[in-house]
């Protein structure tokens, strides 16, 4: 059965899409901890990161790094976090999540609430700083 991730990639659930290519999606979490915390997945469905292999593993990491700076660029922040956990969806994916302490990445932390005009205008802003 596929993922709510393989359904987003193929355009069958919407998303606010960040940044795509052939074989990448990045779009906003829609249960964030922070303004701005986008997860970034191969088109591939695959359960576990480290089962892609080396080629697919490495260009993904050079799509999140891409998209990293966007989201850098355009909330205001200290730092990025990048955490793989992998539990909760079983698609590889990424977290990038703007933060100024070390509490700001806790997943126990209360999700935030936006609206659908306040996720379209965060992600078309992350959007335009895409390279």
């Amino acid at each position: 059965m596929p993922s709510i991730f393989s359904k987003i990639a193929k355009g069958e659930i919407p998303c606010y899409k960040i940044a795509e290519d052939e074989n990448h999606l990045a779009f906003l979490d829609v249960f964030p901890l922070k303004r701005g915390h986008t997860l970034v997945i191969p088109k591939l469905e695959t359960d576990y990161l480290f089962d892609l292999n080396s080629e697919e593993y490495l260009n993904l990491m050079a799509f999140t790094q891409r998209v990293a700076l966007a989201v850098k660029a355009a909330i205001p922040c200290k730092r990025l976090s990048m955490q793989v956990i992998g539990l909760e969806v079983p698609h590889a994916h990424v977290h990038l999540i703007p933060i100024t302490t070390m509490g700001d990445c806790d997943f126990k932390n209360e999700k935030l609430k936006f609206n659908k005009e306040e996720f379209e205008l965060t992600a078309k802003s992350i959007a335009s700083l895409f390279r």
